[in-house]
């Protein structure tokens, strides 16, 4: 393990404006490495007229389009403002100027006499036949910003995202506007300034064309297209098959139906009075304490044709609705009749949750239509009272409004970084909360983070949105001996590790579990400071995400010193984490903090620092930027490395 510098680090000056000269290599080099923002560069600025689609393959195409034929002299722009590394670089910067260029020209208007220019046609590479590809949907609020920017003009949208995306000043973003050929950069700018700021929003899923769903294309259609080609085929492969198999049998798939054949199971799923629709009552009487208990709730559960399409959607989402899926939810249609926990009206939407078993699926519409319906799904199997207790009814406006479950007594909002704060009440009617800030869609500045306080007759437990439809469970102590993060030791326990959570938003968060494993005093005599690790579970059972936190006395945040995806450590199956950092004292001496688990024997370390100490924490004085390599010997004998 590498121990990491948490002293505060400077940012490389900006390139000199001397006009530098672009080689291919290098620009490939910049390709490369940002090819996931260059792409989603291209997809915000291309015309949605193109639809999801083409937008997706355009974008793809643009960048990868970008390259230099020889060397090339690049315009003194900058590249991304609050950028670091490379992000400066001219071979950035050169990159970038070519995809805004083309994907502005991508939606210029055809011309009768004039031959149409490469972006404006649709891209010979990349393709991909039979599939629909297109980025996983977000919330409310992505969807209400992107219709805002499908208002504006091209550069507009140009403008918006040099802004947010690339964190450009005005005066640079008008540079770069005026070197990518638009007429009118001031105008731009003024018009993008029109649309609401929430750049934060542009780095969520739905704008991301490197992370994609996949759908099959109008089937009955290219059946039609292929039908008489391949039927001459078709019929001699089958005949070949007939007298090549024994007795009559038709193969490894035996009596199963055809592939997109009608079968009584799944018109049952598609059928909305074969809904499950629980007793009010039954979760007083049941064993069970999870979703299954669940009555039906809200002001449209009788509306058929709602229903109906809420069925039809999740067997089959079309091109144009918007379908995210938490990592390990399969997305098909049901088997059978699921459960429906919620259908109702909800802000300026029509939402239906419905369970079966696996997986809560959550569809949504405009209450003017049904342009724009939105398909959620998120795993929720093996869920317990400590997690089943709510779920995402709904997000607008950076805000959200849980249905918790009927035995929920009282919900509040409260601060995870102010443990003292206190709760504020919500009001709770028919099992859905009044609207609660969501942490979710959090600037660059992380300063509050707000979660969900539920109560009811078992205790008291706190819950945070991640983005999912799902929130996660916060709980702290030792692994294996866990408890929920609701007292006032807890509250304190998380509340400089509360802005880690959004290092695991969206990746199906199941709990995340924040344990203090050592205090450590500081060898300047200015306090004792804390370790702690968070660890995030998953409801798949993989992708764990384990984070060794260090934490000075009277800092607001802590700093990350180590973190692991995958590995046991910090968890109920291997309770032990070892991590180190540098920290540089009040007087400006460098030491190389380290600590372990309490069942830590020695800890020593190897490199440019050499040292032994016995117990589980470890001093040594350090030069800054030094690399060390931590090794420790638990009490059982056993060794183990640095977490990583």
């Amino acid at each position: 393990m590498q121990s990491q510098d948490v002293a505060q680090r400077q940012s490389p000056a900006p390139p000199a404006p001397n006009g530098p000269v672009i080689d291919v290599e290098q620009a490939e080099a910049a390709l490369v490495e940002h090819y996931p923002r260059l792409v989603r560069l291209a997809y915000l600025v291309l015309p949605p007229g193109l639809g999801r689609k083409r937008r997706v393959l355009t974008a793809h195409s643009l960048v990868q389009r970008a390259l230099p034929r020889g060397r090339a002299a690049a315009s003194v722009i900058p590249a991304q403002s609050t950028g670091a590394g490379q992000d400066g670089e001219a071979g950035y910067a050169f990159v970038r100027l070519h995809v805004l260029r083309t994907a502005l020209e991508a939606g210029l208007p055809l011309r009768r006499r004039a031959w149409p220019k490469r972006s404006q046609l649709p891209p010979l590479l990349p393709q991909v036949w039979g599939l629909k590809l297109f980025p996983r949907s977000g919330g409310a609020d992505e969807l209400a910003l992107d219709q805002r920017l499908s208002a504006l003009s091209a550069p507009a949208r140009a403008a918006y995202v040099l802004r947010g995306l690339e964190r450009l000043a005005d005066t640079d973003a008008q540079a770069v506007l005026t070197a990518a050929d638009v007429a009118d950069p001031q105008a731009a700018l003024d018009e993008a300034g029109a649309v609401a700021e929430q750049y934060a929003l542009l780095d969520s899923p739905e704008f991301d064309p490197c992370s994609l769903q996949a759908r099959p294309t109008d089937l009955m259609r290219r059946r039609q297209h292929t039908k008489a080609a391949l039927a001459a085929t078709a019929a001699l492969a089958v005949c070949g098959a007939l007298f090549a198999l024994p007795g009559d049998g038709w193969g490894s798939d035996g009596a199963a139906a055809p592939p997109y054949a009608q079968n009584p199971a799944a018109q049952a799923a598609l059928d909305p009075s074969r809904l499950v629709k629980v007793s009010p009552a039954l979760w007083r009487s049941s064993a069970r304490t999870d979703f299954s208990v669940w009555p039906a709730r809200g002001d449209l559960t009788a509306d058929r044709a709602l229903l109906r399409r809420a069925l039809a959607v999740w067997a089959r989402p079309g091109e144009t609705v918007r379908v995210s899926v938490t990592p390990g939810t399969p997305s098909g249609g049901p088997a059978g009749p699921p459960q429906l926990l919620y259908s109702g009206n909800v802000d300026n939407a029509r939402v239906v949750l419905l369970y079966d078993g696996l997986r809560i699926a959550r569809y949504a519409e405009p209450k003017d239509g049904t342009a724009g319906a939105a398909l959620d799904f998120a795993r929720a199997d093996g869920a317990g009272a400590a997690e089943a207790n709510a779920v995402v009814l709904d997000r607008t406006d950076g805000n959200v409004r849980y249905l918790t479950a009927p035995w929920v007594r009282k919900v509040s909002e409260r601060d995870l970084m102010r443990p003292s704060s206190g709760a504020m009440e919500l009001t709770l009617t028919d099992g859905v909360t009044s609207p609660l800030a969501s942490p979710v869609v959090q600037t660059d500045s992380c300063t509050s983070w707000n979660i969900l306080q539920i109560a009811d007759d078992t205790g008291t437990r706190l819950m945070s949105d991640l983005g999912e439809l799902v929130p996660a469970r916060l709980t702290t102590g030792r692994p294996g001996a866990t408890h929920d993060a609701s007292g006032a030791e807890s509250l304190r326990t998380w509340a400089p590790f509360a802005c880690s959570l959004s290092a695991v938003r969206g990746q199906g968060v199941r709990s995340v579990n924040a344990w203090q494993y050592a205090a450590q005093p500081l060898p300047d005599a200015s306090g004792t400071a804390t370790w702690v690790c968070t660890r995030a579970e998953t409801w798949r059972g993989g992708g764990e995400r384990a984070l060794a936190q260090f934490h000075t006395p009277g800092g607001t945040y802590g700093a990350v010193a180590a973190k692991a995806e995958n590995v046991p450590a910090c968890g109920a199956r291997d309770p032990h984490v070892l991590a180190g950092v540098l920290w540089k004292s009040e007087a400006g001496t460098w030491y190389l903090l380290a600590a372990g688990s309490r069942d830590t024997a020695s800890i020593s370390t190897t490199g440019q620092v050499a040292r032994t100490a016995e117990g589980n924490l470890l001093t040594a004085r350090a030069e800054k930027g030094a690399r060390a390599e931590l090794r420790a010997t638990l009490t059982d004998g056993r060794s183990i490395t640095g977490l990583r």
